[in-house]
């Protein structure tokens, strides 16, 4: 079961609802998630988006994500599914945040460069991968 919200301006409901849905049907068809997807200016913070956990840091189910508002849309769709990505980290196990350390399958990355952030070079080598799977399904749909 899905739970999902989206708020903010200057974005496609539609867009990303599908990307949601898809992706947790797709990937973590057999828990219940609840995702609120907020779009917002994000220039001054120098990001496309970001995740996290607004529940707990042992089993979260309740995700909290971040997206800049005015991407195109083939960036939009990849920015999201990244950080869609990273909400299935967590959900796995594999990322967690525990007493304000980042770990990472067991061990701590709390002060590794972020292109050096394992989670990350694991989401951006799913970003292409991920696109051409929902864009598969929404041409086949």
């Amino acid at each position: 079961m899905v739970y999902l919200t989206y708020s903010g301006y200057n974005y496609s409901k539609k867009r990303c609802a599908s990307i949601v849905n898809w992706f947790l049907d797709t990937y973590l068809s057999r828990y219940k998630i609840i995702v609120n997807v907020d779009h917002k200016g994000l220039l001054r913070e120098g990001i496309f988006g970001w995740v996290w956990a607004a529940d707990c840091d042992h089993r979260p189910r309740d995700f909290e994500i971040e997206i800049h508002n005015r991407l195109d849309p083939k960036l939009y769709t990849e920015t999201l599914l990244h950080e869609l990505w990273h909400l299935y980290q967590h959900v796995r196990g594999d990322l967690k945040d525990k007493h304000q350390k980042r770990l990472w399958k067991g061990i701590d990355h709390s002060e590794t460069d972020y292109e050096d952030q394992p989670w990350e070079k694991e989401a951006h080598g799913m970003e292409e991968k991920l696109y051409r799977e929902y864009t598969s399904y929404i041409t086949n749909s």
